[in-house]
């Protein structure tokens, strides 16, 4: 396993944003980072996404938060400083970090290039390394990484809307990809149009689907039709409705984090069809007379390994799939996280980091 990212024995001077206990409020906090190994990448960073999971482990809803915590891993910068044996990066690339900065690189799962499957993968915050330090995301103004845990942006790319693809986008992306969901013709729905709602919804019509986007909210469907593209809507509380899609899906990635029903979901599927629960959802009743009588599957899915969120990334750039985002300045954090907890936000904030984060040291 390579080194993590972590403090060191020469550390370097950093600053960011930091959770202190579980009322998940954030403020200044000057911290370090390890100094740049031989295979590391230093970069300054420029944007982060800010997700559910840094929400909820700023208040430590899942009770395993580490305290002080710097949330933030859809994280965007340009490199400063490169290691003397890196290979993949040069000074003035622009770069991102994801999920997780390192992994043990020998399991089954790190071999098939699927590192976020790796029992001992590193998330990119809020971990203990095997040292007893203590990783650090990205609400922050520098990070460093192996560079096997970098991902290139391509030019074209805008560094701000290409920040939550790496979280929010990979999530959605790995699945179409892995259930064969990325073939053109196929009609797909998807479950909820959130953050991950809306990119699953402009990657599958990147793919040539023909997509239908299943909510609560019929105010949404303005925006699915007109804004993202989708091909039709569907109220999931209409019975009419949702009895007009029964057994017309060949896929469906269900992105809904509550608890739901599943047995509609299942009948919209055609025989062989697939559901993908993206949601981190802790527990769902799952009907089984409906998969055994049409051969269906119900699988679920994290995020991709590097070489696929690469992939992600340049097709990303080559179709125009950007996420829809609200930039904010770091000192809106906690008023964005309330907002975030409330669903108000279309879809995703992304920090302004390179322009609004000032040191107080």
């Amino acid at each position: 396993m390579a080194a993590s990212q972590h403090e060191s024995e020469h550390p370097k001077k950093a600053f960011g944003w930091a959770a202190r206990d579980s009322t998940g409020f954030l403020s200044p906090f000057n911290f370090s980072r390890r100094e740049t190994g031989e295979k590391d990448v230093t970069l300054k960073i420029l944007y982060c996404g800010i997700c559910h999971t840094d929400l909820h482990l700023s208040r430590n809803d899942f009770g395993v938060s580490i305290y002080p915590l710097v949330p933030g891993h859809e994280i965007v910068g340009e490199v400063t400083e490169v290691g003397s044996k890196v290979e993949k990066f040069k000074i003035g690339d622009k770069v991102g970090v994801g999920t997780m900065v390192d992994s043990c690189r020998s399991c089954q799962s790190c071999v098939d290039n699927l590192e976020s499957y790796c029992p001992k993968k590193i998330p990119t915050y809020g971990f203990k390394n095997v040292d007893g330090t203590t990783t650090y995301g990205g609400f922050s103004d520098t990070m460093v990484a192996h560079e096997d845990f970098v991902i290139l942006i391509p030019h074209g790319l805008p560094l701000d809307a290409a920040a939550p693809l790496l979280c929010a986008g990979i999530t959605v992306y790995s699945p179409l990809r892995y259930f064969g969901l990325d073939k053109p013709g196929l009609h797909l729905a998807v479950v909820g149009l959130g953050g991950l709602g809306h990119l699953a919804v402009k990657f599958a019509k990147a793919f040539g689907a023909k997509v239908t986007v299943v909510s609560t909210s019929p105010h949404k469907k303005k925006e699915a039709l007109e804004n993202l593209g989708a091909d039709s809507f569907v109220i999931s509380t209409d019975q009419d409705q949702m009895q007009g899609v029964i057994g017309t899906m060949d896929g469906i990635i269900d992105t809904i984090s509550a608890d739901h029903p599943l047995l509609h979901l299942l009948g919209m599927l055609k025989s062989h069809g697939k559901l993908v629960l993206v949601g981190a959802v802790a527990k769902l009743e799952l009907p089984v007379f409906p998969l055994i009588m049409g051969r269906k599957i119900v699988a679920g899915s994290s995020v991709g390994g590097l070489k696929e969120t690469q992939e992600m990334i340049d097709f990303a750039a080559e179709h125009n799939v950007k996420a829809e985002i609200e930039v904010i300045p770091v000192d809106y954090i906690n008023t964005a996280m309330d907002r975030l907890h409330k669903a108000d936000v279309k879809y995703r904030f992304v920090i302004d980091i390179g322009n609004t984060l000032k040191s107080t040291s």
